[in-house]
């Protein structure tokens, strides 16, 4: 009897000893395993659980089972014409394979830095073998667009569509085959082999940003300025076409007013000339030599004024002057 207790201590006592050495392992949801003794694997466990391992030698790796997110710096790269951009892109990837990962790459900055190799080298030669307008744009709807200026200000309907029709712009860019989703693929299907040596399974690649680089950006500028200089001359065009038509209708409304008050002015007068030779025929006949006397007296004062000097009287044209039996 007592030597069947010191058994069963000893059988407690090494499954005591055994438990503190840790003989088990727990693999976590969204987690995976790699099991490795003295350096080579052993196991891999992909399902969540409670594991068993060899105490002491055996030494357990862990890595996430769920999407991870790769975010590449933006890079400086050429188009196909040769135009600089800058380009920011991101990915998904996954450990698909922990066995090849661990044998390959081994940790999760391992793991980013083969995707900064061959994301960013894959990224670069993409862009430069495409043209820009693949890069910046995903459809080729903005060649459907069309803009109209507001001019609802402007009161005469046939001006109104006179400036609309010199204003209006149709957007006429390149027409895009692949397009800025197309070319993500194509990084796509061109990293994944590659990725695929490490265990890495790749979910996508995405184009996050498109910058233009400076001398691009003003190129960019330089046309938005000439495009909007045209507008803007169309309007100038119209304001001088619009000037020269209201100064010619001024110019006509001038004439017509100035001829029909010419015409009012020239009857008025020859109403005064008309009373006034009544009044004089009736101031002759009424009394002819004081009439005689008044109308040599107006002819002193109109005719004297314009004379530099008067040398003599004697002229019978002053004889009023002297006598008033004159001629």
């Amino acid at each position: 009897m007592k030597k069947l207790i010191t058994i069963i201590s000893a059988i407690v006592l090494l499954l005591a000893f055994i438990i503190l050495l840790g003989p088990f392992y727990v693999v976590t949801e969204g987690e995976q395993a790699i099991v490795t003794r003295f350096g080579k694997i052993v196991d891999s466990e992909t399902e969540s659980g409670l594991k068993l391992k060899m105490p002491v030698v055996d030494t357990v790796t862990k890595y996430p089972k769920m999407l991870l997110s790769w975010d590449g710096e933006a890079q400086r790269i050429p188009t196909k014409e040769n135009q600089f951009i800058w380009v920011d892109s991101t990915a998904r990837w996954r450990i698909a394979d922990p066995v090849r990962y661990y044998a390959t790459v081994k940790t999760l900055d391992g793991g980013i830095a083969r995707l900064n190799d061959v994301l960013d080298s894959t990224i670069r030669t993409v862009i430069s073998e495409n043209y820009l307008a693949d890069a910046v744009r995903s459809t080729n709807q903005i060649n459907s667009i069309s803009y109209e200026e507001n001019i609802d200000s402007v009161e005469n309907s046939e001006d109104r569509e006179t400036l609309r029709s010199l204003t209006s712009t149709q957007m006429k860019l390149e027409t895009i085959s692949i397009g800025r989703d197309g070319l993500s693929d194509m990084m796509l299907q061109a990293a994944a082999p590659l990725t695929g040596h490490y265990g890495i399974e790749l979910e996508d690649v995405i184009i996050r940003q498109i910058r233009y680089s400076d001398d691009l950006t003003e190129s960019v500028y330089a046309r938005m300025i000439k495009e909007r200089s045209q507008i803007a001359e169309a309007y100038r065009s119209y304001g001088r076409g619009q000037l020269l038509s209201w100064q010619g209708r001024t110019q006509n409304d001038k004439m017509t007013i100035l001829s029909g008050a010419y015409a009012e002015s020239e009857r008025i007068k020859g109403e005064a000339d008309s009373e006034a030779a009544a009044i004089y025929r009736s101031s002759y006949g009424a009394d002819p030599e004081f009439f005689r006397l008044w109308t040599t007296l107006e002819s002193y004062r109109r005719t004297m004024p314009g004379l530099d000097k008067t040398l003599t009287t004697d002229a019978e044209y002053f004889d009023y002057i002297y006598s008033p039996s004159g001629t």
